[in-house]
């Protein structure tokens, strides 16, 4: 039977406390520049008449300030945050950052889902406490285990060197 001691040490996957703690504070400052991507570009494109956008503008715009916040945040992470991970290789490594990112999104969604269909909240400040805070904090949770013991894992480098694929590093 495990004891707690081991399942630290493999949630910690070869790192200190501190190691691990300083790649947490990372991927946070990431996520907080993400966001201000995000909302900064979003209202640039929408609200402030210096680019106008096709169709709904306000749909259009955080299409894009979503797309580019994505970007955005896969490159600094795979630079900054996991630089030491291991990978499938570049372009399969931001596929699954893609899909592990629309699962965040879902995960936002059903929050807000949640609290208007299921609860009958449907106050601006109910949908922003259920996407915006728990949709948030669940989703940032989400994309924190997937990033890290998936999307930039060292066995993942490990997997596709085994396999004969070559591995971008």
């Amino acid at each position: 039977m495990p004891t707690s001691r081991n399942l630290i040490q493999r949630l910690l996957k070869g790192q200190s406390f501190r190691e691990w703690f300083v790649e947490f504070l990372r991927f946070c400052t990431v996520g907080l520049g993400s966001y201000i991507v995000d909302v900064g570009l979003f209202n640039l494109l929408a609200h402030t008449g210096w680019v106008h956008l096709p169709g709904d503008a306000s749909m259009v715009a955080k299409t894009i300030s979503v797309s580019i916040s994505v970007v955005f945040s896969w490159a600094v992470n795979r630079a900054w945050t996991f630089r030491d991970k291991g990978t499938y290789g570049r372009g399969r490594e931001f596929a699954m950052f893609v899909l592990v990112n629309i699962g965040g999104m879902l995960i936002a969604l059903a929050c807000l889902a949640a609290s208007r269909y299921g609860l009958g909240l449907r106050s601006q400040f109910a949908d922003n406490i259920s996407a915006n805070v728990v949709g948030l904090i669940l989703g940032t949770a989400f994309r924190y285990v997937m990033y890290r013991y998936v999307v930039f894992s060292p066995g993942a480098r490990r997997v596709a060197q085994g396999s004969g694929i070559a591995s971008e590093h």
